[in-house]
């Protein structure tokens, strides 16, 4: 899992979606589960 200041180049990548979880922006990939971040 990566701490990025902006996930906005994660959630273009093919598979991902976003999850809001405790006031915090997750970035997740069903298709590569590799890619994984969180913002804040």
């Amino acid at each position: 899992m990566k701490v990025r200041n902006s996930v906005r180049a994660l959630k273009a990548k093919d598979g991902s979606y976003l999850v809001r979880r405790r006031g915090r922006i997750f970035v997740m990939n069903k298709r590569n589960h590799r890619v994984k971040a969180r913002q804040g």
